[in-house]
């Protein structure tokens, strides 16, 4: 649902009524704030849509992708392969939030594909 979406809570809302698709890809900057971000996530998830999480082209070291994926439990991001720093920066935000949480940590793994878990 990347390019169907584009982040958005109207377009996603048509989506799920027509019953097309089962994920959205969320950008934290393609929508406008980060408000509307959190509410296409809330709105995917009470769907049971899959939410991931992904930078843009032209991306920075930002890592405030990692933190979303973690606060908002999608289980997913994408930020591509471990081969430019932009990208390390994100995986290592990970493994310092996992280290962060200690045993509260968890990644719900084919649970989060709610659809196949009815």
């Amino acid at each position: 649902g990347d390019d169907i979406f584009v982040t958005s809570t109207e377009r996603l809302r048509r989506g799920i009524a027509e019953g097309i698709c089962n994920s959205i890809l969320i950008k934290l900057n393609q929508i406008g704030t980060v408000t509307e971000t959190l509410e296409a996530i809330r709105l995917a998830t009470e769907n049971s849509y899959t939410s991931v999480i992904s930078h843009r082209s032209g991306e920075t070291e930002d890592t405030t992708i990692a933190d979303l994926a973690v606060a908002m439990n999608t289980g997913f991001i994408k930020t591509g392969s471990l081969s430019r720093s932009e990208r390390i920066a994100k995986y290592n935000r990970l493994l310092r939030i996992e280290e962060e949480l200690g045993e509260e940590a968890r990644y719900p793994g084919i649970g989060a594909f709610a659809r196949w878990n009815r």
